[in-house]
């Protein structure tokens, strides 16, 4: 397989994590990174061998250096950024998550469709080696009765919030909050799981910049229910839970499952977790990059539909609440 050339969006702690972990794949190669400001972005770059530096985002995918681009803008810029890339042929590996709404996500799917490229959310728990031993050792619990996740990190930025300065993490014009930012990790792994679910119902505390602190949902599928709670002003410990009637599947943390067992009605304990050999981003990238090699259009962990169908509870969600971004039409 030939490599796959990549650009990057984003110069901030996210992408250069991914690039850490991009350095465990042979099939990777960084050309170009793009900065709105370019003394920071050539300061970024030089830290990973100082490929290409573009202040305009149109003459960096209008490149023939690049093959694919990896997004990580603050969430109100996917859409924009994504469609712009895949206009130009390049494929997209974009952060969850994967727009601020359905419409803008359904906006993306098609233009993958369109230009024949590959585009996935980057959402990395569910492509670790943990996620997919807890698909396969499902079936050992009997009929999944409840699903429970909780997310709860208490920002670093909040005290400044709480000072009176608003950052990017706290500010709806770039469709932020706990639900985008947290809640997401235990709702994208629910839906690959059990599919969307038929009804949800949700609460939440609403801060004085417009958008959500923490949160809890409550949902209902034909033969069980979810619930998940998340939040950026509050702690959590809990391991989250996948109870059914033989047994309940134990996973360390939802967001990036490290140790998986499940606890038998009897007594019994079995060990599942599976030893992780690469960075957790590692995963993600890999499904990508095997995607275009295989020239697959779509991968078939984190499709398409289940990223249309989390777009669309976190909608639902958001509209119960009263958190409205910029671009949303309701």
């Amino acid at each position: 397989m030939k490599l796959i050339r990549f650009g990057t969006i984003g110069t901030n702690w996210i992408t250069e994590r991914f690039l850490h972990a991009a350095e465990e794949n042979d099939d990777f190669v960084l050309t170009a990174v793009y900065s709105r400001a370019e003394e920071k972005g050539r300061e970024f770059a030089a830290q990973f061998g100082g490929p290409k530096v573009f202040t305009d985002l149109a003459a960096m995918v209008s490149s023939d250096e690049i093959d694919a681009v990896y997004i990580a803008s603050p969430n109100s810029f996917h859409a924009e950024q994504a469609i712009l890339c895949m206009n130009h042929g390049k494929h997209v590996l974009c952060e969850k998550p994967l727009a601020s709404n359905s419409e803008e996500v359904r906006l993306m799917i098609a233009a993958a469709e369109a230009n024949n490229v590959v585009l996935m959310e980057a959402m990395k728990s569910t492509l670790m080696p943990n996620f997919r031993i807890m698909k396969e050792n499902l079936y050992k619990i009997g009929q999944v009765r409840r699903y429970f996740a909780g997310y709860c990190q208490y920002s670093s930025r909040y005290d400044a919030f709480k000072q009176g300065t608003v950052l990017n993490a706290f500010n709806p014009e770039y469709s932020n909050g706990a639900l985008m930012d947290l809640g997401i990790y235990c709702i994208y792994p629910m839906v690959s799981l059990f599919g969307k679910p038929e009804t949800v119902k949700a609460v939440g505390v609403m801060l004085s910049s417009g958008v959500d602190g923490e949160g809890s949902l409550v949902m209902r599928y034909p033969d069980m229910d979810a619930v998940v709670m998340y939040s950026k002003i509050s702690d959590s410990f809990l391991p989250a839970e996948i109870q059914g009637e033989n047994g309940t599947m134990v996973i360390d943390r939802i967001n990036q499952p490290y140790d998986v067992k499940i606890q038998y009605r009897d007594g019994s304990v079995e060990n599942l977790t599976q030893q992780q050999i690469h960075e957790s981003m590692y995963y993600e990238l890999e499904e990508f990059i095997r995607m275009i090699g295989r020239g697959k259009r779509c991968s078939k962990i984190n499709t398409h539909e289940t990223s249309l169908a989390v777009a669309e509870v976190m909608e639902d969600a958001r509209r119960q609440i009263g958190l409205k971004y910029a671009s949303d039409t309701w």
